[in-house]
């Protein structure tokens, strides 16, 4: 499988999509983010007129971008996740939820003004092609010989793509990166917060499937070792979590933000992922069991994460 690398204008640096050929049918894993520069690499590098196929494993924009583009210029069909399709379908509703989650935290009218001027630039939350197919619903997966792992955790809709002995994931396994869950409604009651923590840990024991395969992942380099990885992401959640820990419940969100990280963020965005985070890591303080659970059954220690310098 060919890596293909552009360049994004977010905090996370170059990202990776794939181009393979399976059963004579050219095959794209990812689409890279909506900018003029990644869109003249793709075409230079992929014969859009032979493609078949693009499955996406999240539609996070630097992933999914140019997906719009490519169902414009060519006939391959486009495969984004049951729960992207759905955050098209209740946009509003997600919208409505967020302001009101960030409201409780302590941030302002004038802040979600300026967050919503920035989600309506259609750089954050982007809209799946029209002509966009659901992967769980399509045979094409199994008549390709892909096999599709649902991984939630660094979004609701996360999937790995099982290829031969190579595994495409997105986001989920990422050299030195701590991966931030997005607060988030949950797509399927429609009725509180997508619980990221529990499915994070539910998924780390999906991941038992990839070991032995070469990962595949959207930043950084390829990984050496899945168990490192996951201490390294664990063990940065624990030593955050720790600091937390020492600040009251009563605390706003936004007060521990400016107390952590010793500033306020211009970018409305960034504040939305350090609220994130926070509260990820504050559900991993109310059940850290689900976490020391999780890494048990990948042969890790939970508590050897306290004591290991992983960062």
């Amino acid at each position: 499988m060919r890596q293909l690398t552009v360049n994004t204008p977010y905090m996370v640096g170059e990202v990776h999509f794939y181009l393979t050929e399976i059963r004579g049918e050219l095959t794209l894993f990812d689409a890279g983010p909506p900018t003029d520069e990644a869109w003249a690499f793709l075409q230079r590098h992929v014969d859009l007129q032979k493609l078949r196929h693009v499955f996406i494993t999240h539609a996070h924009i630097d992933h999914c971008g140019l997906a719009p583009l490519i169902a414009e210029n060519s006939d391959a069909a486009i495969y984004i996740p049951r729960k992207d399709m759905l955050k098209g379908v209740h946009h509003d509703r997600r919208i409505a939820f967020l302001e009101n989650e960030l409201r409780g935290m302590g941030f302002d009218d004038a802040f979600l003004d300026r967050f919503n001027r920035r989600l309506e630039k259609g750089q954050i939350f982007p809209v799946p092609p029209q002509r966009a197919q659901t992967v769980e619903d399509s045979p094409i997966p199994e008549r390709l010989g892909i096999s599709v792992l649902s991984c939630p955790g660094h979004s609701q809709s996360d999937l790995v793509y099982l290829v031969g002995d190579q595994a495409v994931t997105g986001d989920i396994l990422l050299r030195g990166i701590f991966q931030v869950p997005l607060l988030d409604l949950d797509l399927d009651s429609l009725t509180g917060r997508f619980q990221n923590y529990e499915a994070y840990c539910q998924s780390l024991l999906k991941l038992r499937a990839l070991k032995g395969m070469e990962v595949l992942p959207g930043h950084r380099k390829g990984i050496d070792s899945l168990e490192e990885t996951v201490l390294f992401y664990t063990g940065k959640l624990i030593q955050r979590a720790e600091k937390l820990a020492s600040f009251p419940d009563e605390l706003s969100v936004k007060r521990i933000i400016a107390y952590m990280y010793g500033e306020t963020f211009p970018d409305p965005f960034v504040a939305y992922l350090k609220a994130s985070e926070i509260v990820f890591m504050r559900d991993y303080l109310a059940r850290p069991d689900l976490l020391a659970g999780a890494l048990a059954g990948l042969g890790l220690s939970g508590e050897g994460t306290n004591r290991r310098d992983v960062g």
